[in-house]
């Protein structure tokens, strides 16, 4: 049968979890309740807050005279992503479920995120209308907006719980007899990632790769683009990575607008997934409108790309400094890694007669990869093309092809 975790403060918003409980029997489902209350001993709990404490790696009665809100929800956010992931790693659960305010939502933001691309997971919130991407990350987390606070069950409460109950339900039958299913055979997925000023040899990539056999998954990069990627390296979904286009960390190193945080670049490497990796868009960083450029950049090479998004030319020192980050990522890589330098451009305007054209900082860029990838196992390809020349994304498709095929 289908199990359903109910993650939440059980001492605050006993009511509503044990009316979801009852609900979701009628259902047809079983329940699992993990308590997140601070200081709750509720006997609806199949593991409990000092528990879920202690996966955090901290000592319950300490914490709790402490009564810092603040690192209390840190703590439990940590210690129920633990507990949650690890029910859903031995199969003991199908689906996740959570209701609550700020503070319940900001704990289980955490258990969502750790559980994979696919692991059916929704939250009901009363922060669900505003700005989610804390909530949400990178998974595919379903929101419902509560519409009334929750606080005890009325006629709104009873009609909002319940459909979020019939549709996690559904959802964990759905997932249950999907994992006891036969295995179906599927043409192996690979991420590639793109930008506007990376699209043609992202076409060419994408469409080489098709040619070959996969389904091609293309992520914008766009800070959240990069992160989906990597969710789905570490979720074990994707059989290598055409990592095309790594502008997002040059936002990170700058502070633009994009960023996908500094991890970036890191997870397939670390999960062994085999990658082509190249430095499309790296000319650049990311900012809105022009008027929201910071005053300390004032100065520096911009175009408007449109009326919403300025950018901003990278620096030698900048590129640098990438090519020393991308170098050291790269080379703690377990799988097999191949980097791809177009060195005659890294995007659609960092080639001769466009506005970011800049040889120098490109150099820089080849120079600090190249001493940081000697003696290392990643193979490096000096291609004399810019990123969009014509054959560029097929080369890297094509090696692509090869490092899954040797390494099955």
């Amino acid at each position: 049968m289908a199990t359903v975790a109910l993650l939440g403060t059980l001492d605050t918003k006993g009511e509503e979890y044990s009316w979801l409980k009852d609900r979701l029997g009628d259902l047809g489902v079983q329940v699992f309740a993990v308590d997140v209350g601070s200081f709750s001993a509720s006997p609806l709990a199949d593991v409990s807050s000092g528990d879920v404490i202690a996966a955090a790696g901290a000592d319950a009665a300490a914490l709790r005279e402490r009564r810092d809100r603040g690192e209390m929800m840190t703590v439990m956010g940590q210690g129920a992503a633990k507990v949650i992931r690890k029910l859903a790693d031995e199969g003991r659960i199908h689906g996740l479920l959570s209701v609550g305010g700020s503070g319940g939502s900001s704990v289980a933001a955490p258990a969502m995120q750790a559980l994979p691309v696919g692991f059916p997971k929704l939250l009901v919130s009363t922060m669900a209308s505003g700005d989610v991407k804390p909530y949400v990350g990178e998974v595919d987390t379903t929101l419902t907006y509560s519409v009334v606070d929750v606080a005890g069950i009325n006629s709104i409460s009873e009609m909002v719980l319940g459909n979020a109950a019939a549709a996690i339900a559904g959802m964990a039958k759905a997932y249950e007899a999907r994992l006891s299913a036969p295995a179906r055979d599927h043409k192996p997925l690979v991420g590639v990632t793109m930008f506007g000023v990376t699209t043609p040899a992202a076409d060419e990539a994408r469409k080489t790769l098709t040619e070959l056999g996969y389904e091609a998954l293309v992520f914008h990069a766009t800070g959240t683009g990069g992160r989906a990627m990597e969710k789905l390296a570490e979720s074990g979904l994707l059989a290598g990575v055409c990592d095309l286009t790594t502008t997002e960390l040059a936002d990170d190193l700058v502070g633009g607008v994009l960023t996908a945080g500094p991890d970036r670049l890191e997870m397939a490497g670390a999960k062994g997934v085999p990658q082509v990796v190249s430095l499309g868009a790296l000319d650049m960083v990311n900012f809105g409108p022009m008027d929201s450029l910071p005053a300390q950049f004032a100065g520096r090479n911009l175009f408007v790309h449109n009326p919403t998004v300025t950018l901003m030319r990278t620096t030698a020192a900048e590129m640098g400094e990438l090519g020393r980050r991308i170098a050291r990522k790269l080379s703690d890589a377990a799988g097999p890694t191949e980097l791809f330098i177009p060195l005659k451009g890294v995007s659609a305007i960092d080639v001769d007669g466009a506005p970011f054209r800049d040889a120098d900082a490109d150099a820089a860029l080849f120079t600090a990869l190249r001493g940081g990838l000697a003696g290392s196992n990643v193979v490096v390809h000096e291609v004399d093309q810019a990123i969009n020349d014509p054959g560029f994304g097929r080369a890297m498709a094509e090696a692509l092809h090869t490092l899954i095929t040797t390494t099955k």
